[in-house]
């Protein structure tokens, strides 16, 4: 069984490409362009060269010492918090950013949820001078206020989604339709493995990164380059993705994707989507989303701003369906209690994502010999106000 893309843009009966016939064109050549851009010596040559001497890459793979006495097992964090702009968001965006470039694109449009990509995405376009238009939803323009500040110093336009939720969903929305209006000058710079193919499978070999170099510094660390276990969160999967990408194949190591459960997974206030969803079509693409019997979406809910998304990407869905991943869930309270223990015990504050992450680190039941990575995909700056709200109602 093959757990990557097929030549028709399915993962199994997850993917493909259910976009308006006016979209076609635009989908079409990236389709018949990435693969080529991609495999080519100048793209690998100035990717690499931006993340190595622009993201800072590689990040490090760290032993986390205290983490792993109170767990009883080798824990290491995968510091993608490190990469420049705060999160792994970075590694695709500079992929995608060369894309539009080689496909001679000028205006660059993208959708964000906790700011992080749209923060990428911006500083992507700042270091190639490209128009950057960002869709973000109300809720989380008022949540994610120092994101939304950033976007603006790097030039970039933010524009409210106002319908449904106000939320990620509803940016990506929004976003889909400046593309249907803006179709021959517009690059759309998605930030996960969702959307139509090419997408998913872009997004995830631009972020695959991650487990290379995990792989690489795992076996200079421990003379074995796989771990027992990797832990990522999951909204629409693309850190879990990349933390993912160079183990699918490898049955040994056991794949933990995390969702948030919200205030509980059968709450009516969860982005448990593996728990909750069914097969249908969101953004582009079939796969496993939260809607009800009329086919329409359920709105999320999460405390994480990048995780309440109502479906999840088609690699993710098809890693649940076959059973290759295990799907965990941690509820609000779980990921802002393990976010202050891991503050606590190592000196690091997490992105509220990473933290649902480490949050089932306590539903487990370890031992001393397994070697555990958890991919830390960003880091805590962004989600301050909502820790410190949290501290002054403890």
């Amino acid at each position: 069984m093959s757990f990557f893309v097929d030549k028709n843009g399915y993962y199994g009966q997850f993917g493909g490409a259910f976009i308006p016939e006016l979209l076609f064109p635009n989908v079409k050549e990236l389709e018949d362009n990435y693969l080529k851009i991609l495999a080519s010596d100048s793209f690998k040559n100035e990717f690499k060269e931006l993340l190595d001497n622009y993201v800072g890459r590689p990040t490090p793979l760290y032993f986390a010492k205290r983490l792993s006495e109170k767990y009883g097992a080798t824990i290491y964090l995968k510091r993608e918090d490190l990469c420049h702009t705060g999160a792994h968001k970075i590694n695709n965006t500079i992929g995608q950013i060369l894309v539009a470039k080689y496909l001679g694109k000028k205006r660059i449009i993208a959708e964000t949820g906790a700011g992080q990509h749209g923060v990428a995405t911006a500083t992507v376009c700042a270091l190639m001078d490209l128009e950057c238009i960002v869709f973000m939803g109300e809720v989380d323009i008022k949540r994610q206020a120092p994101n939304v500040a950033r976007m603006k110093m790097l030039g970039a336009t933010v524009v409210p989604a106002i319908s449904g939720s106000k939320t990620l969903k509803d940016a990506t929305n929004e976003a889909i339709r400046d593309w249907i209006g803006n179709p021959e000058d517009t690059y759309y710079l998605i930030g996960s493995v969702v959307g139509p193919h090419p997408y998913p499978d872009m997004v995830a070999r631009l972020q695959s990164i991650i487990s290379k170099e995990i792989k690489e510094q795992l076996l200079a660390q421990t003379g074995n380059e796989n771990p027992d276990m990797v832990i990522a969160c999951v909204g629409g999967g693309s850190n879990a993705a990349g933390a993912f990408y160079h183990y699918l194949d490898t049955k040994n190591v056991q794949l933990i994707a995390v969702e948030a459960a919200g205030l509980g997974v059968h709450s009516g206030q969860s982005a448990a989507t593996s728990q909750l969803g069914e097969v249908g079509v969101l953004h582009g693409s079939k796969t496993i989303l939260m809607q009800d019997e009329y086919g329409q979406v359920i709105e999320p809910y999460s405390i994480s701003a990048g995780l309440d998304y109502p479906g999840i990407g088609p690699l993710h869905a098809f890693l649940h369906e076959s059973e290759r991943a295990i799907f965990m869930n941690a509820t609000d309270k779980e990921a802002l209690n393990a976010a202050y223990e891991l503050t606590k015990i190592e000196g690091i504050i997490p992105a509220l994502e990473s933290a649902h992450a480490l949050a089932v680190l306590s539903k487990m039941k370890l031992t001393k010999d397994q070697v555990i990575v958890i991919n830390l995909s960003g880091r805590g700056d962004k989600d301050l106000e909502t820790y410190i709200t949290h501290l002054k109602d403890e």
